[in-house]
């Protein structure tokens, strides 16, 4: 393995050259402040891709597709003990990009699939990449991790991705929405979420809408778009080959280096405009972050050492292009042994989405919404070959297929929630990816 360091160059720069290479990742941080959140990361050309969908798996290598039936977890895990290096650097030496799907739960807890899948896009999906570029966005450094000959030379680096950046000129451009709730089903659907609250079944429950619209642009220009509309510490764009993810996520799923793990839940919106001290004020909203931390702090003492599940910040406003947010951090120890994809799936899906207690909440998601989450709340991120491994949360995060784009947003419904504003909440945080849609006009440089 080589660690070579480049002159300093944007990661939209190159990004262009890369997105027209065969399963091109990348793992964008725009916005760092106070996220943790230093380095991006770019890769393209895989060893191979692990795909799976309920218990049928996947591997594709640039010689062969072989198929297998099993738990994608177990699989997964092994596939990355085989990759697994020493290597003493802050950022991966090598690395596993991809996704969990929401819809996994099913794999975890043994829940039926009741939801309509209509996508059909894999419930997990992961590029091993031996060949890395890593941005560090905090002392302006690029850095190319190569562990295969074919990009071991800076100089073909440096030669070979000169790409283009795109500015975006923000005109109006309507485009035309479809959503799979009304403003009164999705408010209807609040209060049979309050029904269940009230008679004990569960105290808090996320409930999110899905829209769609065709989008007459290819998806790299779509993500450029979005990364400005909407700036975020855990931006990601994943070509599957047959769809992209495009993400933009506020929220630090698990972050994890060595045996050391944290997570960051959300809870709490207000739209930017607003004045962010009234989420610090709301009794509502601090509730549901407490409540959901109290989840978090269990799903990590399910793998960490006994007594170092702790909360170093219980509540802080963060602020993001479009709204405000409550954040909580709940740290810990993983206990010896525990892997960061074991301890990733017995947190699984995040809290903040889900609802508490977890598997009711679950169970009344699929009842409630009228289709499967697919990517939207599972986790974007990347299992490091030297055990460091980041992943968000796949919220403020669309799917783009075939001049399709298809994206979520939800909001966590507690016994004092207003439906009708229940329902604003969600076109807030759909915000970012609607004005990115509604004022995208390309020109290339």
């Amino acid at each position: 393995m080589t660690v070579t360091p480049l002159p300093w160059r944007e990661p939209c720069e190159l990004f262009a050259a890369f997105a027209k290479r065969p399963f091109c990742a990348w793992l964008d941080t725009v916005s760092v402040v106070g996220s943790g959140q230093r380095y991006s990361l770019m890769a393209a050309e895989p060893s191979c891709v692990f795909r799976s969908k309920g218990r049928h798996l996947e591997w594709q290598t640039p010689q062969n597709i072989e198929h297998g039936h099993g738990d994608p977890f177990e699989v997964l895990d092994q596939l990355l003990v085989r990759h697994r290096v020493v290597a003493d650097l802050p950022f991966p030496a090598g690395a596993a990009i991809g996704y969990f799907g929401y819809d996994l739960k099913n794999l975890i807890e043994e829940l039926p699939a009741t939801a309509t899948d209509d996508l059909h896009l894999p419930d997990c999906w992961f590029g091993f990449y031996n060949n890395l570029l890593v941005f560090d966005h905090l002392d302006h450094r690029v850095y190319q991790v190569a562990s295969s000959p074919s990009l071991s030379s800076s100089a073909t680096l440096a030669n070979q991705f000169r790409g283009t950046c795109y500015e975006i000129d923000f005109a109006r451009d309507q485009r035309r929405l479809h959503s799979n709730f009304s403003r009164q089903s999705y408010c209807d659907a609040v209060r049979r979420a309050k029904e269940y609250i009230s008679s004990g079944d569960i105290y808090q429950v996320n409930l999110s809408q899905r829209f769609q619209c065709d989008v007459p642009v290819s998806p790299r220009e779509l993500y450029f778009a979005l990364r400005v509309a909407n700036p975020a510490p855990y931006g990601a764009y994943l070509d599957l080959g047959n769809a992209q993810i495009l993400s933009s996520s506020p929220e630090c799923f698990l972050r994890m280096s060595g045996r050391d793990i944290v997570t960051r839940p959300i809870k709490g919106t207000l739209p930017r405009h607003r004045d962010p001290n009234e989420l610090l004020r709301s009794a509502k909203d601090n509730a549901e972050l407490l409540m959901i931390t109290d989840l978090e702090r269990n799903d990590l003492g399910r793998v960490c050492e006994f007594g170092s599940v702790h909360v170093p910040d219980l509540v802080r406003v963060e602020t993001y292009a479009t709204v405000h947010h409550l954040v909580a951090t709940v740290a810990g120890r993983l206990r010896p042994g525990v892997s960061h994809l074991q301890a990733l799936r017995a947190c699984f899906p995040g809290g903040s989405i889900t609802g508490a207690p977890k598997i009711r909440a679950m169970e009344i998601i699929d009842e409630l919404e009228p289709h499967a989450r697919g990517v939207y709340c599972g986790a974007i991120g990347f299992f490091g070959y030297n055990d460091v491994s980041h992943f968000s949360i796949a919220i403020r995060t669309a799917v783009y297929r075939a001049g399709l784009l298809t994206f979520h947003a939800g909001g966590g419904i507690v016994a004092d929630s207003e439906p009708n504003a229940e329902y604003e909440e969600t076109l807030a945080k759909a915000e970012g990816i609607i004005r990115a849609l509604d004022q995208l006009r390309l020109r290339q440089r």
